[in-house]
C-alpha cells in the first residue's frame, strides 16, 4: 500500500502574489526581491505566472523563518502577499511496483496456479447404445425410423445407403458366398510433370 508522507522544506517558501506586475514588470520584480535579499543575500527566486506563485529558496533556513514571519500577509504594491514554507510530498516508492499476485493466475498461460487449484477432469462422452444397437441391425434396403412423427414435429427416419448400381452398401450375408463383391476403385497417384530446366539469358 502506498503511504503518503509531507514533509516541509525549512529552506523554501512560496509567496501567493495575486499581483501581476511582479510577473510583467521587471521594476515591480526587483522590489519584490529586494524584500527578501534584505534577510539573505544569497536568496534566489523563481516564478511560476500561470499559478501566481513565487517560489523563494534560502541558503538558511533562518533566515527563511524570519522573511515568514516579518513578511507574512503584508501589503505589496496595494495587494495582500502571504507566505508558506514549501512542501515535498512523496507518495509510496518512487518507483513503480507490480500489481499484487491475487488475480494473475487469469493470464494465459498462468505463472502459477493459485494455491487448491486443480485441473478439471474431461466429461465422459454421452453415447447412444440404443441408436448404436438398432444401425446394427439394419438390412440392406431397410429403414429404421428414429422418431416417430407427431402432429406437430415430422418423423426421422434413417436409410441405408446405396453404391453407385442402386445396391445397398450394407454387406448381405445370405449372398455373400453367392455373388462375388465389386471390388472398390483404386486411387491413382497423380503422375509429377516432367523436369524443364530454366532458359539462361
Amino acid at each position: 500500500m502506498h503511504i503518503k508522507t509531507t514533509k516541509c522544506n525549512r529552506f523554501c517558501l512560496v509567496a501567493s502574489v495575486t499581483n501581476h506586475e511582479v510577473f510583467n514588470r521587471p521594476e515591480a520584480q526587483a522590489n519584490f526581491e529586494a524584500l527578501f535579499r534584505s534577510f539573505d543575500p544569497e536568496v534566489q527566486f523563481q516564478y511560476f505566472k500561470s499559478f501566481r506563485r513565487v517560489r523563494i529558496s534560502f541558503s538558511d533556513a533562518l533566515a527563511a523563518a524570519e522573511a515568514r514571519l516579518r513578511l507574512h500577509k503584508t501589503d505589496f504594491n496595494g495587494k495582500e502577499m502571504r507566505l508558506y514554507f514549501a512542501q515535498s510530498v512523496h507518495i509510496g516508492s518512487p518507483r513503480l511496483e507490480p500489481p499484487k499476485p491475487d488475480k494473475q493466475f487469469l493470464i494465459s498461460p498462468p505463472a502459477s496456479p493459485p494455491v487448491g487449484w486443480e485441473q478439471s477432469k474431461d466429461a465422459t462422452p454421452v453415447i447412444n447404445y440404443d441408436l448404436l444397437c438398432a444401425i446394427s441391425k439394419l438390412g440392406p434396403g431397410e429403414k429404421y425410423e428414429l422418431h416417430t412423427a407427431t402432429p406437430t414435429t415430422p418423423s426421422v427416419v434413417v436409410h441405408v445407403c446405396e453404391d453407385e448400381h442402386g445396391e445397398s452398401s450394407a454387406p448381405d450375408d445370405s449372398d455373400q458366398d453367392d455373388k462375388p463383391r465389386s471390388p472398390r476403385p483404386k486411387i491413382i497417384q497423380t503422375r509429377r510433370p516432367d523436369y524443364t530446366p530454366g532458359v539462361e539469358q
